[in-house]
């Protein structure tokens, strides 16, 4: 297997010279098992971990390397390697970290197209479509949505669920899929190319893993059945891990995600909305919150339904979702400032001698 299938390109070559890496070899991170790695070269698989170097200068966790990332990294023995540097990303597609405010977390990175999964039959809800949708538009990764289990309710449901999309959520590709019949899987495969990668977003149960086996012809990944008594999916996928088909296409794996916290995404939520947006420049206050002013374009347009009120109203809950992760983050970097002030003080006290 070479880079290329991994899908190396002349973009990564340029940062690859740019930063003076010709002495190391280059490789993609496959797989993260808690500062520990699994990356792909042109020799094979190895397992990995980190240079000093590179954890000492880390200030979050965003700085470690992630699933998909290119790496530059020193092979020391048949299985083992060395990563010294992460190449810049291209995109990088992430939410607010569980019970961290004011943190993010890296979902996977480099990724060109997100499958946005939800199951028919008991995962399908608007509003959260809405929040992938942000996060892929924020990473500037094109999303597709794919309904699955559709042979788990009847076709006029299928179709009034279909329609509900098409009509809230423009210019984004839905395609509905069974894992029975296999429907719609020959337009799935019609989208995946050579060289592109590709992540899939979704909860546990919404039939990811079961997908990708589908998609490859192989058993790449376990499956599970949707819990019968909280109807809530199994965790069957533990971490993010990266596969490779053989008719082309890098396919990127995620354990499923019960919270899609939203953090520093003004570009994703004007993009998701773009008609909320495109009307704010009619408002007669350029400050205007979209809520009660007078003069205000979004709220009249929300009143005559032009726009959807569910989508409206979500769409301000995701507005206060990002202004409190920024007061979040902005009062985590005080604080940074101010304990590394005070280590500073203590350096300079004691080189001073007077401690």
């Amino acid at each position: 297997m070479t880079l290329e299938d991994l899908g190396y390109n002349d973009s990564c070559e340029k940062s690859r010279q740019e930063l003076d890496l010709d002495s190391f070899d280059i490789a993609r991170v496959t797989a993260e098992y808690k500062e520990r790695y699994s990356v792909r070269t042109n020799e094979g698989d190895f397992d990995a971990e980190i240079v000093g170097a590179l954890r000492y200068a880390a200030t979050s966790r965003t700085d470690y390397p992630a699933v998909g990332d290119w790496v530059a990294v020193s092979v020391y023995s048949d299985q083992q390697a060395i990563i010294h540097k992460i190449l810049p990303r291209k995109s990088v597609l992430e939410r607010q970290a569980v019970g961290k405010f004011g943190e993010k977390q890296v979902i996977a990175t480099n990724i060109d197209y997100a499958f946005i999964i939800q199951a028919v039959d008991r995962d399908f809800n608007l509003n959260r479509l809405e929040r992938y949708l942000v996060l892929c538009h924020t990473a500037k990764v094109t999303p597709l949505i794919v309904l699955s289990k559709t042979d788990l309710i009847d076709e006029a449901r299928t179709s009034d669920i279909l329609q509900s999309v098409t009509e809230r959520i423009k210019s984004v590709p839905v395609i509905a899929v069974s894992n029975l019949t296999k429907s719609g899987y020959d337009k799935l495969l019609g989208m995946i190319s050579y060289g592109k990668t590709y992540c899939f977003l979704g909860s546990s149960g919404a039939g990811k893993s079961t997908m990708i086996n589908t998609i490859s012809g192989t058993q790449l990944m376990n499956t599970d059945s949707v819990s019968p008594s909280t109807r809530k999916g199994r965790h069957v996928t533990s971490h993010r891990e990266l596969f490779v088909l053989e008719s082309g296409g890098i396919l990127i794996d995620n354990p499923g995600m019960r919270e899609v916290g939203i953090a520093d995404t003004e570009d994703g939520l004007e993009t998701a909305y773009e008609a909320i947006h495109s009307l704010s420049d009619k408002c007669r206050f350029r400050d205007c919150s979209h809520t009660h002013e007078t003069g205000c374009a979004v709220c009249d347009a929300v009143g005559s339904g032009e726009i959807d009120r569910a989508s409206y109203e979500n769409y301000l809950k995701l507005e206060r979702e990002k202004i409190h992760f920024q007061s979040s983050l902005a009062e985590k970097r005080q604080k940074d400032k101010e304990f590394g002030k005070m280590v500073k003080e203590a350096l300079k006290t004691i080189k001073q001698g007077k401690l």
